[in-house]
């Protein structure tokens, strides 16, 4: 009796198994090629602020340090 028991807890893991064998199939898929083209165009349409050298000059990065315009230096 104890081996039909073992067989059915077989049959059970591997019913199971198939259950989440065939949710998977269900999932829509994308080919790396439309995927990777899609990321570069993000890339290249989206200006990165971290990178000002290529999108633009320093003054219209808002994450860039305020340059003081005035040469001097101050004591207190």
């Amino acid at each position: 009796m104890p081996r039909q028991t073992v067989s059915e807890a077989k049959l059970k893991r591997i019913l199971e198994s198939n259950k989440k064998l065939k949710r998977q199939l269900d999932i829509p898929r994308v080919p790396v090629s439309e995927a990777s083209r899609s990321l570069i165009d993000y890339c290249q349409s989206t200006p990165d602020l971290m990178l000002p050298s290529i999108w633009g000059n320093k003054d219209s990065d808002p994450l860039a340090e305020p340059v003081n315009k005035c040469a001097s230096c101050q004591i207190m």
